[in-house]
């Protein structure tokens, strides 16, 4: 009998560190949640004035004077689900940094947060699925959008689709957390949307095609998360199963999954 005992305590004890995790980063989601819930209109509002003056200044207005495009009907067509993913990417990244922010250099209630009896890898974890439904919340509104516009709901609201959205949501609100932790202050803060957010907003292939760019800026712009999102919401919304970029979710899945391995070591080491 005792023989028989050794191997599933060992399975059970692994399989508990993980339901652990689990269960520690739904506690700190549900904190974020009770916050975010009061301010769902806030935040569903926000997340569209940006993609909203990009489809009525590009889509309605230069999109006109355009040849069709590869992918689309038109170049309205086109850029929706970049707008979709641009959405996303925004409000991921500033809600969760300013958030992490706020509790580090005002409130300072993040001291408290370091000294819950918990793994670092279930604080991020937990930080990230706030950020993830800040992001989807968002990125539904502009998703209504582009339904009205074209009229296609399955193009917006089919699984694949919809897996990828998460997958941009949750590379995006990881980002958010590592410079949300390592800011000195707001002002700093406007330094990685100066340098990383706007410069991806338009190079990430939400208004080009990346495939149709010469091999030197190609190396660029493949090196952005946002361009695979971009590429994937794109197909999946207009294109064949067969002709959809499958390279496009596990690349942004090991990104989502690097970022939380250095996520996890970061609040292992924080000092507020």
């Amino acid at each position: 009998m005792t023989l028989n005992l050794d191997l599933p305590v060992k399975h059970q004890s692994k399989s508990s560190f993980l339901i652990e995790i689990w269960l520690d980063s739904l506690t700190i989601f549900w904190g974020e949640w009770l916050d975010l819930r009061v301010r769902v209109k806030q935040i569903v509002a926000s997340g569209m004035v940006s993609p909203l003056i990009y489809i009525l200044a590009f889509g309605l207005g230069l999109g006109n004077s355009l040849p069709k495009p590869a992918v689309g009907d038109n170049y309205l067509e086109f850029i929706l689900p970049g707008m979709i993913a641009l959405s996303s990417m925004t409000i991921c990244f500033a809600g969760t940094t300013f958030s992490i922010c706020g509790d580090r250099l005002f409130s300072k209630t993040f001291e408290e947060l370091l000294l819950l009896p918990i793994h670092p890898l279930s604080l991020y974890l937990g930080k990230v699925m706030a950020g993830v439904a800040r992001g989807l919340l968002t990125s539904s509104s502009v998703i209504v959008i582009a339904i009205l516009f074209t009229g296609k709901i399955l193009s917006f609201l089919n699984p694949l689709f919809l897996a990828l959205l998460v997958l941009n949501c949750a590379v995006f609100a990881g980002l958010g957390v590592l410079a949300g932790l390592s800011v000195q202050s707001i002002e700093s803060v406007g330094l990685y949307n100066n340098f990383l957010i706007v410069p991806m907003s338009f190079l990430g292939g939400t208004f080009f095609d990346p495939t149709s760019l010469p091999p030197v800026f190609k190396v660029l712009v493949y090196a952005l998360p946002l361009t695979y999102t971009s590429m994937g919401l794109r197909a999946a919304a207009y294109q064949p199963i067969a002709d959809f970029p499958w390279s496009t979710l596990p690349i942004l899945l090991l990104m989502a999954l690097i970022l939380a391995g250095i996520g996890g070591y970061q609040f292992s080491h924080q000092q507020d």
